[in-house]
């Protein structure tokens, strides 16, 4: 596809390190389609358009660590670690994978891991109204509801890495809610896959 001026600016971080406990095994390596969960996440943000993705880890580390690997040979992929899984939850994996963002990304999209149905066309339209109207925040809608993937510019990566337990992602969401754009998505930005129901539900 034809990528969008600027598009080259944004990167993406996948959150990964959860435990997985109500699937009762590894979720982002369960077969989706031709890939994994998590390869599917990674091949639709690469198709639209960013070329740096960070796939942050936690539990299953080593397994979830070799199959981005593999994902790597063929996607602008890198992974970190987040050694405060456990403890600090997705806020810690969210704050360590801004840290390892690359110096010239100017905003980064949030996506998690266990999120396989999400579009290629909800995330380059995220993409598309930050570019066109630098909005620090762009959150997909959908049934006003807010779901993930969602967009924040580098401006705000410090109030985020500011938040301690137990304050929340959804809790910096609220804060500064004045300063972002909504974009119309469909229901796949509010499902996941927690269970094997989920799973077997969903799966294609």
């Amino acid at each position: 596809m034809t990528s969008s001026p600027g598009i080259d600016r944004l990167a993406a971080l996948i959150l990964a390190a959860g435990e997985s406990r109500r699937m009762g095994q590894p979720k982002l390596l369960l077969p989706w389609g031709a890939t994994t969960v998590l390869g599917q996440v990674a091949h639709t943000l690469a198709a639209a358009g960013i070329g740096d993705i960070l796939v942050v880890t936690g539990a299953a580390r080593q397994p979830v660590e070799a199959e981005a690997r593999l994902l790597a040979g063929s996607l602008p992929l890198r992974v970190i670690f987040n050694p405060e899984h456990a403890s600090g939850g997705m806020l810690a994996s969210l704050q360590a994978g801004l840290r390892g963002m690359l110096p010239g990304m100017e905003a980064v999209l949030v996506a998690l891991g266990d999120q396989p149905q999400v579009r290629q066309a909800t995330i380059a339209g995220l993409c598309r109204v930050y570019l066109e109207s630098g909005n620090a925040l762009v959150l997909p809608r959908h049934a006003q509801h807010s779901g993930h993937p969602w967009l924040v510019a580098r401006s705000l990566w410090g109030k985020i890495q500011e938040l301690e337990p137990p304050a929340t992602a959804r809790d910096f969401l609220a804060a500064h809610r004045q300063l972002a754009a909504c974009v119309p998505a469909d229901a796949s930005i509010l499902l996941d896959l927690d269970t094997p129901e989920d799973y077997l539900s969903q799966k294609p």
